[in-house]
């Protein structure tokens, strides 16, 4: 079942610039900045009122499935994360109900496992689930 929202993240070309420019649209600075190189990316996390996060994505090298957003449709919202209490038993409960899916299990991510749907699922837009661990 999901829980919340999670996040929405948001591919850009340059993360120093959309680090500086998230800093002075929300007010503070991110929470944390790393590299994910499983996913091929940079991530900036931003925490925003209270539970909700933006991250900003750079590709790290131009194979990325970030690099390959940003070379067809350019910088802006690359795809909105859910919480679930069970990623696997929702990958499932997602395919049974028709979605295409492009992670059949949870696979490990920035703040937890993680799968995702396919953007023909859900109207063109990708979306993430994610277990948090604890």
């Amino acid at each position: 079942m999901i829980k919340r929202l999670h996040h929405v993240a948001i591919a850009v070309n340059n993360l120093e610039e959309g680090v500086s420019l998230y800093e002075r649209l929300l007010g503070v600075k991110p929470a944390s900045i790393e590299g994910i190189p499983g996913q091929g990316v940079r991530v900036a996390v931003f925490k925003v009122g209270g539970e909700a996060e933006i991250e900003l994505l750079q590709p790290i090298g131009p194979d990325s499935p970030v690099a390959k957003f940003l070379a067809s449709r350019g910088q802006g919202i690359h795809h909105i994360c859910f919480e679930v209490d069970d990623i696997d038993r929702e990958l499932e409960a997602m395919a049974a109900r028709g979605f295409e899916l492009i992670d059949k299990v949870g696979r490990e991510g920035l703040e937890g496992r993680v799968g995702f749907l396919h953007p023909r699922a859900a109207g063109g837009v990708l979306i993430e689930l994610v277990q948090c661990p604890g």
